[in-house]
């Protein structure tokens, strides 16, 4: 295959910066990856050094571009950790001070008191909740506290932007300043039904619209690198937030086609094709992607512990010297003997959203042991799963036919059946788990011609490993309905 054309992925995370190449079969040729570091100014708030997260973006990239050569990249691809929010000055490209992360919660008490009068118009134009986790408040945040910066924004010398925005720019050599609809869908500032930035919500948290960056499609070609940054230009021919750029990947192009990455937390998208579902339990409507401008939708939940949840079990209780042995633990007993762990050790996201919640094992009894717990840990994550199943079912979204999984804990084969006995769909492991990499690959090789078509691109998906449901039905509601009585132990709050 030496010489065929390669597309080249950015995926900036929040704890790495990694490049993957992939060739026309999407199909890696190589990686690299550097650590970013968290900074935590105060209890409560998470940033990341810009010019961090610009240098090692632009050094892994250059180190794979260089290692197969520079003429062989037809385009370059870029998904980011989401929400994430940078303000910069147009005239030189410095960031005014460090992004504050989507995990961050300074602006939580806006947000309460935003919530009485504006969370049923923010969900209905933006799809999401009111929360710290978006850009919004960020962004607030940041005009209201570095002196001067409101009137800067206003006289149009600043700019905003996501992860992808940021290094969009500097790719570019500050002559693009855009993201796509994916990024801007998790503003909420943007309206994901008329496609547009809302002037209502800008004026509410004083937001100058000459701050924005125009929103394109998810592929296409957004410019090219400055000719000096890998020796001749570059086509930037796709973008995408992490989830969706995952969604991608892993080809979940019908209404139906689902998807969940099993990290730190777990990231449930359900494609619901081109209308928006509106959700009445608590989970987000977001934009999937926009190709030749038509619009996907999708559904989404978040779960903030599964693979924290074996984390735990190593660094918290030493039950486990390495994650992977979580799997023989769990796998040297029958059940849990009635043993179940809500692992709400930040709170529960949805489709409960109580930050309030705590973690708890409750069943404990003298015939519980480690290999109990392991298990109870490992069972929380596909509880938590079907939780969010059940709600896109309940919004009326299409049925899930099977569930395509990703992340690193989707390696525990115990956990991926235990997943498909509790959820009754199949459960789909493909041989490429890097989907958030392959997601931007493909929107980049999309645009650059690498790539025919998303039906091209659909043929090529393959999987590893197909785990059907094996569970008695009975018993696996039995289970379900224990988890649910567990969960109703811990809530604080039932709004």
């Amino acid at each position: 295959m030496a010489g065929h054309p390669l597309v080249l992925a950015i995926d900036q995370g929040t704890t790495s910066s990694r490049a993957i190449l992939f060739d026309g079969r999407g199909v890696p040729q190589g990686s690299e990856q550097v650590e970013l570091p968290q900074i935590y100014p105060q209890p409560g708030w998470v940033e990341h050094d810009p010019e961090r997260i610009w240098g090692d973006s632009i050094k892994v990239a250059r180190a794979l571009a260089h290692r197969v050569g520079v003429e062989r990249i037809a385009a370059i691809g870029i998904t980011n950790q989401r929400e994430t929010t940078l303000l910069w000055d147009r005239a030189n490209g410095k960031a005014l001070g460090n992004a504050i992360v989507w995990q961050d919660r300074r602006t939580a008490q806006l947000c309460e008191r935003l919530r009485p009068d504006w969370q049923e118009k923010v969900q209905a134009r933006t799809g999401l909740i009111l929360d710290p986790y978006f850009s919004a408040t960020k962004l607030a945040w940041l005009l209201d506290n570095i002196e001067g910066a409101r009137e800067r924004a206003r006289r149009g010398e600043l700019a905003f932007g996501t992860v992808d925005s940021f290094l969009l720019w500097r790719l570019t050599g500050g002559r693009v300043h855009a993201t796509d609809v994916t990024n801007a869908a998790r503003t909420m500032l943007f309206d994901i039904t008329r496609q547009r930035w809302d002037e209502e919500l800008l004026d509410l948290l004083g937001i100058p619209s000459a701050v924005l960056p125009e929103v394109r499609d998810s592929s296409g070609v957004f410019g090219e690198t400055d000719k000096e940054l890998f020796g001749r230009p570059i086509p930037i021919g796709g973008i995408a937030g992490d989830q969706q750029a995952a969604t991608f990947g892993q080809a979940a192009f019908a209404p139906g086609n689902s998807k969940s990455t099993y990290g730190t937390g777990c990231f449930m998208l359900l494609n619901t094709g081109e209308r928006p579902v509106f959700s009445r339990n608590r989970l987000l409507t977001t934009i999937a992607w926009r190709i030749g401008g038509r619009t996907t939708y999708a559904l989404e939940g978040s779960i903030f512990v599964a693979g924290a949840a074996v984390q735990w079990l190593r660094d918290g209780l030493k039950l486990i010297r390495h994650a992977g042995e979580s799997e023989a633990l769990a796998s040297s007993v029958a059940d849990t003997g009635g043993v179940y762990l809500v692992p709400a050790f930040t709170g529960l996201g949805a489709p409960y959203w109580d930050a309030e919640a705590r973690g708890a094992i409750l069943g404990l009894t003298r015939a519980s042991g480690a290999a109990e717990i392991a298990r109870a840990a490992l069972e929380s994550v596909c509880y938590q799963t079907r939780d969010l199943m059940q709600a896109m079912r309940a919004d009326g979204a299409a049925e899930i036919s099977a569930l395509r999984v990703d992340g690193g804990l989707v390696a525990n084969n115990w956990a991926m059946q235990f997943l498909a006995d509790i959820l009754r769909v199949p459960v789909e492991r493909p041989v490429v788990t890097e989907t958030t990499a392959l997601g931007a690959a493909y929107l980049a090789g999309l645009a650059a011609g690498v790539y025919g078509s998303q039906e091209e691109i659909a043929r090529q998906w393959r999987s590893d490993r197909s785990f059907r449901p094996a569970l008695e039905s009975r018993t696996s509601e039995r289970l379900y309905a224990g988890w649910r009585e567990a969960v109703a132990r811990v809530l604080t709050s039932r709004g």
